[in-house]
């Protein structure tokens, strides 16, 4: 599907996290500082990927997801997107994540305690060039209780650090946990077509019957995560893709919106054509018939 600018920045419409107004069709700055996100490999020409950024916002997406542990050997995600919106646009919604953490030589160490999430909260806030972080995830590592790192996450809310709350890669008991102690806004689990697990479809209904926004991390890659999809394995993508006119990937992100009014999408990349490709998506309308040839002989995994 080749891009319009008028028809793009119309066609995903706009959800709410929480107090936040967003474009659904949003941006993944994982890929932004380098194509091959944490491992090595070469950093991302810093002018092409403020320039990708900038495009996204003319295309109307408001919604940029990011994190401080995102960057490559030269390139932070956070500091590029600090540096292609200077002005602190009021419309544009930044979400980052903390609880993992990688050491300055980018090798991965421990899960930060809840003592220690007030740095990485301020670390975010200084790599944005923010007073305050419009959304926080809170990343969950394993089943256990996430109470202690809610409540500290909620105690910096309170001092107005953060805007809102969220949480990612939860359990629906580690959902209504946190919301015991705080308003979570938005969801990030794991899921797309080829990844529906019945804990992560358990966790999309509970967001849907409580009016949480439900923001899905490698829908497009699958199994693949942080490797990506090479190429695409499924003929039904395939075939339904022909039948629009757009790409198997467009057709996995409009899936994707297709899941509730509440799902929102953030397809990462660095490259511009991608992102157009990407952006474009949120105009393909699946018909019944679609969503059902695209259901068939998939359930839960």
């Amino acid at each position: 599907m080749a891009a319009d600018d008028g028809r793009m920045r119309e066609a995903g419409g706009t959800s709410r996290l929480g107090s936040l107004c967003v474009s659904r069709m949003g941006f993944g700055a994982m890929r932004l500082a380098s194509a091959s996100p944490f491992r090595a490999g070469p950093s991302r020409d810093r002018a092409e990927s403020i320039a990708v950024l900038r495009r996204a916002r003319e295309l109307g997406v408001t919604h940029y997801d990011t994190a401080a542990f995102y960057f490559s050997p030269l390139r932070s995600a956070n500091e590029l997107i600090n540096a292609a919106f200077p002005d602190h646009d009021d419309d544009l919604v930044i979400a980052t994540k903390v609880g993992p953490a990688r050491n300055a030589s980018g090798e991965w160490i421990e899960p930060a305690r809840p003592e220690q999430l007030r740095g990485q909260v301020e670390e975010n806030l200084r790599q944005l060039g923010r007073d305050r972080l419009d959304l926080v995830y809170l990343r969950v590592f394993g089943s256990g209780a996430i109470g202690e790192h809610f409540e500290a996450l909620a105690d910096l809310r309170t001092e107005g650090l953060i805007g809102e709350l969220g949480v990612s890669n939860v359990s629906t008991a580690q959902l209504v946990e946190a919301l015991g102690i705080a308003q979570v806004v938005s969801v990030q689990n794991r899921f797309g077509l080829d990844q529906q697990s019945p804990e992560t479809l358990g966790v999309l209904a509970e967001t849907t019957r409580r009016g949480i926004a439900f923001v899905p991390y490698f829908a497009l890659a699958g199994t693949g995560g942080e490797s990506g999809r090479p190429h695409e394995t499924d003929p039904i993508v395939t075939e339904i893709a022909n039948e629009h006119g757009a790409t198997a990937s467009q057709i996995r992100l409009a899936w994707t919106l297709h899941q509730g009014a509440n799902v929102l999408a953030i397809p990462g990349t660095g490259d511009m054509s991608h992102l157009e490709q990407n952006v474009a998506a949120a105009a393909i309308r699946l018909t019944t018939e679609d969503l059902d040839r695209l259901a068939r002989g998939r359930g839960p995994n």
